[in-house]
């Protein structure tokens, strides 16, 4: 895991009163944090997701996930390192 992934985990995710699977397989992809009871996806992104390339692949691969009716949250690197809290009150907002 990057120093961002650790730092949600250990810090926000683990702590969650609901099953939290990190690099969980979901067909063809492996997805940073999966919380099946809610059908959502987290995603964290450095800095190459904002290449153009790497977004139409990361558009491919969410509309994929949707496909299986899961909603996908990202957040880039500096989100975690600046707005921590911020991120952890969107999710919770989004498991509600």
């Amino acid at each position: 895991m990057t120093d961002e992934e650790k730092h949600l985990w250990y810090d926000f995710l683990k702590k969650l009163p609901v099953s939290v699977y990190r690099q969980k397989v979901i067909g063809n992809y492996i997805v940073d944090f999966c919380i099946p009871k809610h059908k959502v996806v987290i995603e964290l992104d450095g800095s190459q997701h904002g290449r153009r390339e790497n977004k139409a692949a990361d558009e491919q691969r969410d509309f994929y996930l949707s496909s299986f009716g899961f909603t996908v949250l990202r957040y880039t690197n500096e989100e975690i390192r600046k707005q921590f809290d911020s991120v952890c009150g969107d999710i919770l907002l989004k498991l509600q």
